[in-house]
C-alpha cells in the first residue's frame, strides 16, 4: 500500500431526474430543499451511498445498512466489539479499527459502547475524506403523487365495506443538477492509514455512486453522475485552498434557458488552475 502523499479534492457533477434524490424525514419524505427552492442531498446520504459501493466492491464495512448487513452482526456495539474484544489502549483500538474496516479510516468514526459490566473506552477516529452536502445548481420543481393499492392488504369480513385504495403520496424533483464536493486531507491520512489506493477506491465509488441504488424512489437511470473532476495537489497543504478548487468548476444555464429540464441546458467550463489540471472522469 502506498502512503498518499498529495492533497485531493473532487467535484462531481450529479443530475436527478423524476427522482426523490434524498427524502427529509420531518417533511413528509419530500426531497429536501433549503428556503430558496435549492435542492439538497445530506453529506450523510452521500457517505451512505459511498460505503455501499465500498462493500459492493468487496471492502469490509463497519457503518453498514441493516438490508446490507454481511458478517451477521446486528448492531454497530456487536460489531466493534468482535473485533476489539479485550483492546482497552485508545491508541491501538484506533489503529485496529483503521486496519479492519475502510469507511473508518476514510470518514472516521467515534467508538463510544459500554460492555455487559457497564464499562467503555470512548476512542475517535478523525478521516481524512470529508464531502459537502450537495447543492443543486438551480432552483428544483416539486411533484407530488397519490399511491393507490390495487389489492386488499386484510382479509375482509362479510359485508364489510372495501378499504380505501389510497395508500400514500411520492415526492420527486422533476429535474435537478446537483454539485457534490470534497476533500482527502494527507495528514488525516497518515494518521488513519488511508492510502493512495484507497484514494483510488473513493474516486471509482464516486463515479459510480448510483449503481445498485435502485428504487421505487429512485429508479434506474433517474439519477447519474455526468462527471467527476478529481483534482491531485503536487504536495501535502495543496497548491490552492479546496474553495479555490472548488470553484474552478464553473457551471451556468445555457443562454435562453429558464427552466432546466436536461443537463445539456447547463454549460460546463474549468477556470485554469497554474500547476493544477484535474482528472476527469465520466460517470457511470
Amino acid at each position: 500500500m502506498s502512503a498518499l502523499a498529495n492533497k485531493i479534492d473532487f467535484v462531481a457533477l450529479v443530475s436527478v431526474t423524476r427522482a426523490n434524490s434524498n427524502g427529509d424525514p420531518l417533511n413528509g419524505n419530500r426531497p429536501r430543499t433549503d428556503y430558496n427552492g435549492y435542492g439538497e442531498i445530506s453529506d450523510v446520504c452521500i457517505k451512505r451511498k459511498i460505503r455501499n459501493r465500498m462493500q459492493d466492491l468487496g471492502y469490509p464495512i463497519f457503518v453498514q445498512s441493516d438490508d446490507r448487513c454481511d458478517d451477521g452482526f446486528g448492531s454497530l456495539h456487536d460489531r466493534a466489539s468482535a473485533v476489539m474484544k479485550g483492546t482497552k489502549d485508545r491508541d491501538v483500538y484506533a489503529r485496529k479499527a483503521c486496519e479492519t474496516w475502510m469507511d473508518v479510516r476514510a470518514f472516521g468514526q467515534v467508538f463510544a459502547f459500554k460492555d455487559t459490566k457497564g464499562k467503555g473506552l470512548s476512542v475517535g477516529v478523525r478521516g481524512p475524506v470529508s464531502v459537502h452536502q450537495a447543492v443543486s445548481l438551480s432552483p428544483v420543481e416539486i411533484e407530488s403523487l397519490q399511491i393507490t393499492k390495487s389489492v386488499s392488504g386484510e382479509k375482509r369480513e362479510k359485508g364489510e365495506a372495501r378499504a380505501s385504495d389510497t395508500m400514500g403520496t411520492k415526492h420527486f424533483v422533476r429535474f435537478g443538477l446537483y454539485e457534490i464536493k470534497g476533500s482527502i486531507n494527507v495528514q488525516l491520512a497518515e494518521k488513519t492509514g488511508f492510502s493512495q489506493e484507497d484514494a483510488e477506491v473513493v474516486r471509482e465509488c464516486l463515479r459510480t455512486l448510483f449503481v445498485n441504488d435502485a428504487s421505487s424512489a429512485r429508479p434506474d437511470g433517474s439519477m447519474e453522475v455526468l462527471r467527476l473532476f478529481w483534482f491531485r495537489h503536487n504536495c501535502k497543504e495543496g497548491q490552492y485552498s479546496s474553495a479555490r478548487v472548488h470553484r474552478s468548476v464553473q457551471v451556468r444555464l445555457r443562454d435562453g434557458v429558464d427552466l432546466p429540464t436536461r443537463a445539456e441546458d447547463y454549460e460546463i467550463t474549468l477556470e485554469p488552475l497554474e500547476g493544477l489540471t484535474p482528472e476527469v472522469l465520466e460517470g457511470l
